[in-house]
């Protein structure tokens, strides 16, 4: 008997974090066993910019190429541990908002893999956007630490 494939479709955020790296290899070792496709998505932040930033296409799109170079990068990494099928996503706004109104919608995964580091003291209150995409998102999220 075969087994039935749990999730077809895999979402993973990634932002180069440590509890990012985690949640990518998991998302890995998940693919490779489903054999699911692997989205891999990453969000140009337009909160940290400078207005001089806001207002340079010159600036926007060079960030932008960089980030698209960098996610290429994850994907190489996940084709070398054996995923076939994986495919870059680049968003922009706010990360959890972003992956939640717009990249779920449109790519339909059945799980979001994101990672988030345990915080302490009073950062623990402030909230990060993995609790947030978990709150919100329609799919199921596991958080990695």
């Amino acid at each position: 008997m075969t087994e039935k494939k749990i999730f077809t479709k895999i979402l993973v955020g990634v932002d180069d974090s440590a509890d990012s790296q985690l949640a990518f290899k998991y998302a890995i070792k998940r693919a490779r066993l489903e054999d699911a496709e692997l989205y891999i998505v990453s969000v140009l932040e337009s909160d940290d910019r400078s207005v001089y930033e806001a207002l340079s296409k010159a600036f926007i799109h060079g960030e932008r190429a960089q980030l698209v170079e960098h996610v290429n990068e994850y994907v190489q990494q996940a084709h070398e541990a054996g995923v076939e099928n994986v495919f870059p996503v680049i968003a922009e706004g706010d990360p959890g908002k972003e992956i939640v109104n717009t990249v779920i919608p449109s790519i339909k995964p059945e799980v979001l893999i994101v990672g988030s580091l345990a915080k302490k003291g009073p950062k623990k209150y402030l909230g990060s956007q993995a609790a947030y995409m978990a709150k919100y998102a329609p799919i199921s999220v596991l958080v990695v630490r």
